[in-house]
């Protein structure tokens, strides 16, 4: 294990902010079994990082100490060959524990890719068809609006279905709400979230406009079930992560106490009311503040980077999951256009065309987690993930792709050995 000092000036000005966002804070940030990192600390470094790559290594270890992030971990590759495998550790509070770069992450919402591609796969083997209502396909009322009946397994891919969390709210941040609305006790379940929602008006037209949604991915994570005869996460473990050699993935748990072994302690000075009964109790936002259980297919997935960059395979190499044609309809423009860069929601990755390639990326966040992926021009791909999320007073998170597209034109010779021997 390596360690990083960072420079003075880092350091000037990460206790600058710290300080201001205690200044703003309207209550004391809660510690959550860990403490903040302290200035003191060095980057405690674990796997391989080899030195054509430093700059890379470097990007991550200025970026968790800039935002005071205690861990985190990049894997990157080259035309399908794991060439770093890099874990980062920032405290010196020893109940923050040591990290390797198989240990497990909440990924958030790079949930959505995964889900998206077993619904491909389903069309694939003739189970599913993209254009079906998912009112038909899931038994769902329309009396609240008719429009349902429009909204495809296709719109729900691609944020189209007719569900705007800024104007009806995020169904799956409402354990609440909706368990007053249904008089039904706490934790609520998928079936709940799906009640309350359907007596509710869609938000617009199914296929008009783009909204993310949450909700929609909890919809087509119940229609891979259905499709499949199989638990949702049965289905893409056997179907999607086995054929690339992936085992350590697996759905994550709402409290701290059922984390599955190897995975990171997430931190937050957020709290919450507990989802997980009627207490009122004021818990830590990652445990407790919402259902990691409900989240499954939109964002509850356990994983590694290593395991993200593997994951990429699935679209790197036609015939192992998915063939040409359904990889290319995942990448497909939706019938509402692009967006004014060029860019598109294709199914559960962003899309962008540049010469002679489609670049996907996706970020991810929840309350302790922050996370991104990107599969890029020349066979590059990353994936870099966080225990902590921006939150009122830290930095701005969106730094991070910047940074790492400039490193890419600095690296002059890239490495050739395969690490993933030694991390799957």
């Amino acid at each position: 294990m390596t360690t990083y000092s960072p420079h003075p000036s880092v350091l000037k000005n990460l206790s600058r902010r710290r300080f201001l966002a205690a200044g703003a804070a309207t209550a004391p940030a809660l510690v959550l079994g860990t403490s903040r990192p302290a200035l003191a600390a060095t980057v405690q470094t674990a796997g391989v990082a080899p030195a054509a790559l430093a700059g890379f290594d470097n990007v991550m270890k200025t970026y968790i100490v800039e935002r005071g992030i205690s861990c985190a971990q990049l894997a990157i590759t080259k035309n399908g060959k794991l060439v770093l495998a890099r874990a980062y550790r920032y405290s010196d509070n020893p109940s923050v524990p040591t990290l390797t770069p198989t240990s497990l992450f909440r990924i958030a919402s790079l949930s959505k890719h995964i889900t998206a591609v077993a619904i491909m796969k389903l069309a694939q083997d003739g189970k599913l068809s993209l254009g079906t209502s998912v009112a038909t396909l899931l038994g769902l009322p329309t009396t609240a609006d008719a429009r349902l009946a429009n909204t495809t397994v296709w719109r729900l891919l691609q944020h189209t279905g007719g569900w705007d969390r800024d104007i009806s709210g995020d169904y799956l941040y409402m354990d609440h709400t909706i368990s007053r609305s249904l008089d039904a006790s706490l934790p609520i379940t998928r079936d709940h979230i799906i009640r309350y929602a359907c007596a509710r008006p869609l938000d617009f037209a199914p296929g008009s406009r783009y909204a993310y949604s949450n909700y929609g991915y909890m919809l087509l994570g119940m229609i891979i079930e259905k499709a499949s005869g199989m638990s949702y996460e049965s289905y893409v473990k056997s179907k999607l992560l086995a054929p690339v050699g992936i085992s350590r993935m697996r759905l994550g748990r709402t409290l701290k106490a059922q984390a599955a072994p190897g995975e990171v302690v997430y931190e937050s000075a957020e709290t919450s009311k507990t989802v997980t009964d009627a207490s009122g109790t004021m818990v830590p936002a990652p445990y407790g503040g919402f259902s990691m259980e409900n989240r499954g297919p939109n964002g509850g997935w356990l994983a590694s980077a290593v395991d993200l960059v593997r994951f990429a395979r699935i679209l790197d190499a036609p015939g192992t999951v998915l063939n040409a044609t359904s990889i290319g309809r995942m990448v497909a423009k939706p019938e509402i256009g692009v967006t004014e860069s060029g860019s598109w929601y294709g199914a559960g990755l962003w899309v962008r065309q540049v010469t002679g390639h489609l670049n996907t990326w996706h970020s991810g966040g929840l309350p302790g987690t922050y996370t991104y992926t990107a599969r890029l021009q020349n066979g590059f791909t990353y994936a870099a993930l966080f225990n902590r999320n921006q939150e009122s007073g830290s930095l701005d998170f969106d730094v991070l792709s910047p940074r790492m597209n400039t490193q890419i034109g600095k690296v002059t010779t890239w490495p050739t050995t395969d690490l993933f021997p030694r991390y799957l």
